[in-house]
């Protein structure tokens, strides 16, 4: 059986390209480090698309979400990247989370969730206060579409409650991060390399 895996990684920054994103580095530091055993991955900003609201695979003319829909599908690891604002996820990532929401619906041949045998990691960024609050979100809304969480998979850094220093602003990533950043990437090519040699059941 073919081990090979593969990532998408999910940017709910608030900014269009090109400006720079803290989410954005955090995620191609996660890529980089799954890269380490073997998984090649693709970014996406999702601000940069016309994701429109709902929950359905295809919410109609302009919608933009389809071909986003079709990595995530591709990939067996999704890494989800969100900032923090008033202590929350960002709203472009709830709009993430509510179009997966449509996955529920869908079913593989043996008639499983489609998005099992997948696995996610969970990224936040801010100087604010949160990040153990939004990742049990994204945790639970992901493995409620499907998504199995590996050990120790949320990578976060907290800045200085109000002030002007983000994550892309540091001189080094800190230790502390770059040891969580290699212990999820690990944790999670483990997982789904495990998954796709033996699935799970469909009865």
């Amino acid at each position: 059986m073919d081990t090979a895996l593969t990532a998408l990684a999910i940017t709910c920054t608030l900014k269009p390209s090109p400006a720079d994103s803290s989410s954005d580095l955090l995620a191609t530091q996660i890529l980089d480090a799954l890269a380490d055993h073997g998984v090649t991955g693709d970014l996406v900003r999702a601000v940069d698309f016309a994701v429109k609201p709902g929950v359905e695979t295809d919410m109609g003319d302009g919608d933009e979400w389809p071909a986003i829909r079709e990595k995530v599908l591709g990939a067996d690891i999704l890494v989800l990247v969100t900032p923090t604002w008033m202590g929350q996820h960002s709203s472009v990532a709830q709009r993430v989370l509510e179009r997966l929401d449509a996955e529920l619906a869908e079913t593989d041949a043996e008639g499983r969730p489609i998005l099992f045998d997948k696995v996610a990691i969970a990224g936040i960024v801010g100087n604010e206060d949160g990040a153990h609050h939004i990742a049990a979100i994204l945790f639970q809304s992901l493995n409620d579409v499907g998504y199995t969480v590996p050990a120790q998979a949320s990578v976060y850094w907290n800045g200085e409650a109000m002030q002007g220093v983000d994550y892309k602003d540091l001189d080094e990533t800190p230790e502390k991060v770059v040891e969580t950043i290699t212990t999820a990437s690990r944790n999670a090519a483990h997982l789904a390399r495990a998954l796709k040699t033996s699935a799970y059941p469909a009865d």
